[in-house]
């Protein structure tokens, strides 16, 4: 079920009323089988997985609250995360892993008799198990003590609005407000209703409108110019940012109608002044998830400067793998480590770097931005190919057969991405990623008449999935 498809705008529609007229225990019982159905509208026979590593992680977290010795503690902690992560492998990577061993068998010349078949992947898995297991793990750490409310604990897991792109919610910031009776707040709802408008906006006419163009053109990558291949690369910059974003502002919004508050997932990444900026404006919830469950359990900066740099290559490489069962994603999440790293060791000489005026200043960090985007861009191009081929055809262009875009390509990506522009420059210059609610009330009324329009007029309207969707 898609936030910007008629069924969704229904469900919610009969949902939002019988939330709100229900006591608080029935609330929960009626999110919990919401959430069940929303998941099952995509493909009923997965649910039973959801349920399974819900009614695991619950179990081993009742286990560990009655268990003091450290070694039977980790016991059910491998539990969690043998079930949590062989699922995870067995849908998403097993077809990538032996067709890849059965390439390499081949070449060496070894006979590898390895069945690798296709499976349909369960909808929203790396999502569920990241969020189900940091339960276990934050209940061995002794961060928060386990539920006895299995009611709660399933509705945490299955929580519809963020359950299949995100974010990735915390046991310690999304249970609290599920145990806590809520009350509905006129202000809260006005906001998640501006969220759920202004990320459907992003969606529909940005994101949707720039993948035309950006199917179109990856689909040549191999006789287009270098300034189309430069054109289809910014273009899906866009486009994903605003197709992520844009889930991630109606989850929060959808949630907000529901009295929660769901985690900020992206803060402007485009205006980032570094690598290591960018990755805390950008998917806040896995970089987070990363480093605390991840990162800082390989080590994180302890044991020297060589470790930390190899406990950083490490994250990335397997944040990359997470995306999908694909060489470029490795090759991505390789790249963001070394960009990561090459700054960290920059770092230093750009500290040291003095303007001597308010000019110089700003034009040192547009600079840093300018530069910072780019390197994210080159990312994108890996991101996004599907091949090592396409990504040698599309880096050759742009080295060796450079041309300016033409008009009929450029205009169209212009006309959505500068008005995004100017909104999120008004939201970097005064620090407040809802400035818009705060306007007066004929820029409002002008907003959202633009955005109406936009959306009518401009928009895409086949339902296509969100991009975050296939990981």
């Amino acid at each position: 079920m898609l936030f910007n498809s008629f069924h969704f705008a229904y469900f919610f529609l009969l949902l939002f009323p019988v939330y709100w007229a229900l006591p608080h225990r029935s609330r929960n019982v009626l999110m919990l089988a919401a959430s069940y159905y929303f998941y099952a509208s995509w493909d009923p026979r997965f649910l039973a997985l959801l349920v399974i590593s819900t009614a695991m992680d619950y179990a081993c977290g009742l286990a560990l609250d009655h268990i003091e010795t450290t070694s039977r503690r980790k016991v059910f902690v491998a539990i969690s995360m043998a079930l949590n992560l062989g699922m995870l492998g067995w849908f998403k990577y097993y077809g990538f892993f032996a067709s890849s061993l059965q390439q390499l068998c081949e070449r060496l010349g070894w006979h590898a008799p390895l069945e690798s078949f296709e499976l349909a992947l369960p909808i929203g898995i790396s999502f569920y198990t990241f969020q189900s297991m940091s339960y276990v793990i934050d209940v061995y750490r002794r961060e928060i003590k386990p539920t006895r409310n299995f009611i709660q604990f399933a509705a945490f897991v299955s929580f519809f609005p963020h359950l299949v792109a995100g974010p990735i919610m915390r046991p310690t910031t999304l249970l609290p407000q599920i145990a806590t009776p809520r009350r509905f707040n006129l202000d809260q709802f006005y906001h998640g209703v501006y969220l759920i408008f202004w990320g459907l906006t992003k969606k529909v006419v940005i994101a949707d409108n720039l993948a035309l163009l950006v199917n179109d053109l990856f689909g040549r990558s191999a006789t287009i110019n270098g300034g189309l291949a430069l054109l289809a690369i910014y273009a899906f910059a866009f486009q994903i940012y605003c197709d992520f974003s844009g889930y991630t502002d109606a989850a929060r919004g959808v949630a907000k109608c529901l009295g929660f508050e769901l985690a900020l997932n992206f803060n402007l990444p485009y205006f980032a002044t570094s690598p290591r900026d960018f990755w805390a404006r950008w998917h806040i919830s896995l970089s987070t998830w990363l480093r605390d469950y991840l990162y800082i359990p390989l080590g994180g900066s302890r044991g020297g400067v060589p470790l930390m740099y190899r406990n950083l290559l490490l994250t990335m490489i397997l944040g990359g793998l997470w995306h999908g069962a694909r060489w470029t994603f490795v090759l991505w999440g390789l790249y963001q480590g070394i960009i990561l790293v090459g700054h960290r060791l920059l770092e230093p000489m750009l500290a040291r770097v003095r303007t001597r005026d308010d000019v110089e200043a700003f034009f040192w960090k547009l600079t840093r931005i300018v530069v910072t985007f780019h390197l994210v861009c080159f990312g994108w191009l890996l991101f996004r190919a599907s091949s090592v081929e396409q990504i040698v055809a599309m880096t050759s262009a742009i080295a060796f057969r450079c041309a300016l875009p033409t008009t009929s390509y450029l205009l169209p990506v212009l006309a959505v991405v500068l008005p995004l522009l100017a909104v999120q420059v008004l939201q970097y210059k005064f620090k407040d990623l809802d400035i818009v609610l705060r306007a007066p009330w004929y820029v409002r009324s002008l907003f959202y008449t633009a955005c109406f329009y936009a959306f009518v007029l401009g928009g895409e309207f086949g339902g296509s999935q969100f991009i975050y969707f296939q990981f």
